[in-house]
Formats: C-alpha cells, sequence, structure tokens
C-alpha cells in the first residue's frame, strides 16, 4: 500500500459512502463545514475548495478517474465511480470488509501493524472529514487548544481510532461518549422531559500540539492547529512550564482519579449502547474506554 491509498481510506472510513450498483460502485466522501467562519473569519467553502485541488492532485493519479465534487453550505463532497471489477473498488471493499458507510465500519487491521507514514496518512484522511480545531475546543484556559475528531453512533470505530493513535504515541486527552453517564451525568437534561439529549456525536479530544504529527490536508484546518499549537506552546512556557509534562499524558498514566459517583439514569439500557456495556453504570470516560478496548 501506499500513503495516497491509506489517506483514501481514512477518508472513507471517516465519512465515507459506498453504494454498490450491478455493474458499477460509486464511492463518496463528504467533507462538513462545521462552521462557515474559519478561525480567522474567512469563508470555510472558499479554503475547502482550495483544499479539494490538493486532494484531486493526491488521490486522481491513484483512483485513475477525475474525483467529481458538489459543494453545499454544510458539506462538500468528493465522489467517483468505477466498474465493480476494478482493482480499486476490490481493495476498498477488501479492508472496510463489506461496509457501506462510516456509522458501521471499523479500522481495517492492517492499519495497526502498517509503517509509521500510513498510519499518519490513514489518520489524516480520517480527520479530514471527522476533525475540527477551534478556538472554543479548548481545556479550561483559553489557550489549552484541543482538536476534535467526532464519531456518530459508531462506538469501536472511536476505540479503534483511539488505539491507532496511540500506537504512533499520541494520547487521547479526553473521549466524551455519547452514553448517558457522560452527557447528562446528572440527570438535568431528563428532569426537563429531554430524555435521548445525550444521543449524539462520540467526540475523541487531543491537545493541539500532539496532533502535529498527524496533522490536516484541509488548508483552514492545517492553519488552524498550527497557530493554536503554538498558542497552546506558548501559553505553557509563559507559566515556566514543560508543555510536553502537561499534554503528552495517557489517562492510564495520571495518578488524579476523580472521586465524583453519578446517579444511575434510565437510559443506561438503552439499544443505542452496545451489548458489551449497555446496563451499565459509568462515572469516568475511561471506565467505558476501558471496558471497550482503549487502554495500556
Amino acid at each position: 500500500m501506499n500513503v495516497q491509498m491509506a489517506y483514501l481510506l481514512g477518508m472513507i472510513t471517516g465519512n465515507g459512502e459506498i453504494k454498490r450498483g450491478n455493474s458499477t460502485t460509486r464511492v463518496s466522501i463528504a467533507i462538513p463545514h462545521k462552521n462557515q467562519k474559519t478561525y480567522n473569519d474567512r469563508d470555510v467553502k472558499i479554503y475547502v475548495r482550495a483544499s479539494i485541488t490538493d486532494i484531486k492532485q493526491i488521490l486522481e493519479p491513484l483512483v485513475g478517474t477525475l474525483l467529481q465534487h458538489t459543494q453545499r453550505n454544510s458539506e462538500t463532497t468528493l465522489y467517483f465511480e468505477k466498474s465493480n471489477e476494478d482493482y480499486l473498488i476490490r481493495e476498498i471493499i477488501r479492508f472496510i470488509a463489506g461496509s457501506v458507510s462510516h456509522e458501521d465500519t471499523r479500522i481495517n487491521p492492517y492499519f495497526f501493524s502498517c509503517s509509521r507514514d500510513e498510519k499518519v496518512y490513514f489518520l489524516r484522511g480520517l480527520s479530514d472529514v471527522t476533525g475540527y480545531i477551534r478556538e472554543s475546543n479548548y481545556f479550561f484556559k483559553k489557550q489549552i487548544h484541543r482538536v476534535y475528531i467526532e464519531v456518530p453512533h459508531n462506538w469501536f470505530l472511536v476505540i479503534d481510532i483511539c488505539n491507532l493513535l496511540k500506537s504512533i504515541d499520541i494520547p487521547v486527552q479526553n473521549i466524551d461518549w455519547a452514553h448517558p453517564n457522560m452527557r447528562d451525568g446528572y440527570l438535568t437534561k431528563y428532569n426537563q422531559g429531554y430524555h435521548t439529549f445525550w444521543k449524539k456525536e462520540h467526540q475523541i479530544k487531543i491537545y493541539a500540539n500532539e496532533f502535529l504529527p498527524v496533522g490536516f490536508g484541509i488548508i483552514h484546518k492545517r492553519d488552524a492547529l498550527n497557530a493554536l499549537s503554538e498558542d497552546l506552546v506558548n501559553y505553557y512556557a509563559s507559566e515556566g512550564k514543560n508543555v510536553i509534562d502537561k499534554t503528552h499524558k495517557f489517562y492510564w498514566d495520571s495518578n488524579r482519579i476523580s472521586n465524583k459517583v453519578k446517579p444511575h439514569h434510565p437510559g443506561e439500557s438503552d439499544s443505542f449502547i452496545p451489548e458489551e456495556i449497555r446496563g451499565m453504570h459509568f462515572n469516568r470516560w475511561t471506565e467505558i474506554a476501558d471496558k471497550l478496548g482503549y487502554k495500556e
């Protein structure tokens, strides 16, 4: 495999859709516009259009045909269509194990044993279509910026992403699980009548400077990551602290454990939650991560 294929498979895994016809297969990849403006108040659509040119230059030689795209206010969609018997199509189907969309796909085991470059390009492709870096994504202090990778519904893809990041020594700072104990831990919304408020996307949170080895291919995300990472590093330097000591931590290396005990939530047995943890109660995000397989 080359890094171009790894990047394409990352995009498909993150936000792709496969439509199989009688003789052809259509591969579509959505690039959402979470905000209409970039972190420095410029039009996201213009930046994405510029990035599409770069992406096409990377992928068209691999795909062997022109990539088409459509653009709306909320997202840009890249797509191509080829014969079911085409080698690239057969390889894509093999690597995604027959999944038809990002909601039921897993990261192929190949990527946990391949080269570091392939892992990085896979994660960059995935992050280009699922990742966000904004000034509002901070941790307590406004200078402590984070990247968010958002995964709707797919619990085990979250674990796969975290473990692939771990394999290249990038720690996850937090996972905001779409679980009632996490999203409505004290039943505030439930008691207001919003019983399914917690059913949202999962959010994987990574300190901005830790995410630099992966980075983004989308121009406005790459620019924001570079600027906000520098802001984070400078903040810790101004405090006389070593940034690596503060950000390069896996949760199992920390001695700090919250003693907060959350009340039982009626949604803990909801069918939205995978069987492996359905009916269980959790006080911390790390407990869910450990049960599902993100651990030392």
